[in-house]
Formats: structure tokens, sequence, C-alpha cells
């Protein structure tokens, strides 16, 4: 038997779809580099826009690559609903980040940005290593460790992020595309990397 779609169940489901989008994990990469190179800036002599080109490694190179997959029809959609499809998806932005860390250390970006550049590796090495056999949600992988590197940089007042974590768990669980233990693993795995990485070194 068909199970009817309320109004109530349809506006939960067009939400979710959309906190997908906003916390995807290339936006919130993107923007977490841009918002920690800005926070580097305020260092004398340092420019405010050192995470544009992290952000251009880290997220818009793996993106593309994502988004001419899905063109090809490689890919179901950008969030690669298919565990096994993400493996080399996960592998060409390793790449990419490693290239874009390699670069920017030798042009002398500031440590803030080098150190979260090496928890995106950390995690994407993680990620990349447990996708060979559980779906692990990466969503709720990058939203944990985006409100602890905030967390980090910006002190206790940035704990306000923590509801981010909790929309992005809830809208990945909304549209079934993992489990409860996914999204949960997810979101401890990402914050654990970003807590141990990102300030050691910083």
């Amino acid at each position: 038997m068909t199970v009817p779609i309320t109004p109530a169940r349809d506006v939960a489901g067009r939400l979710a779809r959309v906190l997908t989008e906003v916390f995807s994990p290339a936006v919130l990469v993107a923007a977490l580099l841009i918002v920690v190179g800005w926070h580097a800036g305020e260092d004398a002599g340092v420019s405010r826009w050192w995470g544009l080109p992290g952000a251009l490694f880290a997220a818009a190179i793996p993106l593309a690559y994502v988004l001419r997959g899905v063109r090809r029809g490689h890919y179901a959609n950008h969030h690669i609903p298919d565990r096994e499809h993400r493996r080399t998806p996960l592998l060409v932005g390793l790449a990419s980040g490693v290239a874009g860390t390699a670069l920017l250390v030798l042009l002398g970006a500031p440590r803030d940005v080098l150190a979260l550049l090496a928890a995106g590796i950390a995690g994407l090495l993680v990620f990349t290593t447990v996708t060979q056999w559980w779906k692990m949600s990466i969503h709720a992988g990058v939203a944990g460790g985006t409100a602890v590197v905030l967390t980090a940089v910006y002190g206790p007042w940035a704990l306000t992020t923590l509801p981010l974590v909790a929309f992005t768990c809830w809208a990945r669980l909304r549209l079934s595309a993992h489990t409860r233990a996914q999204v949960t693993a997810g979101a401890i795995v990402g914050a654990l990397i970003a807590g141990t990485v990102f300030p050691a070194m910083r």
C-alpha cells in the first residue's frame, strides 16, 4: 500500500534537501577555509584571502570532477549515493588537497590554513579507507569537523555552530541517505580528526 505524502512530510523532505545542499561537504570546506583564512589575516602582514586558493584545491576542483562524472552518467548525483562509486572521487579530492597544500606551503600560507588543509587530508584518508566497506557519512564528518575548527579558532562562542551538525545529520537521515550509525560515526570521526590534527598543526 502506498503511504500518502502529507504536507508536513513534504515540507520536511524539502527542508532536508535544502540542508543537504547548504551544508554539503564542498560548501562547508570552502566556507571554512575562507573564514579561517580571514581570521589568519588579523596578524600583521598576512593576507585575509589565503583561504581562497585552499578552497580551490580542497573543494572546487574535487566538486568539478564529481559534476563531470554526473554529466557523463558515472554518478547518480553530486552526493554520490552509491558507496561503490565513492572511492575514485575521494582519491581525486585527496590528490587535489595534497597538491594544494604543497603549493600553499611553498607560497608561505599562514599556519591555520595549512593546518586546516592537513586536517582535511587526514579526514579524506580515513573516510576513503572506511568507504571500502561502509558508507560513513561525509556530510556529517565535515559538519562535525567544521564545528570543532571554528571553536578552536574563535573560542567557546563558536559552539553555537553545533546545531549545524544536528541539522546535517537529520537531513541525511530524512532523505534515507544514511543510517543513524553512519551519521553518528561520521560526525564523531570528523570531530576527532579536526580536534587532533588541526590544533597539532597550527
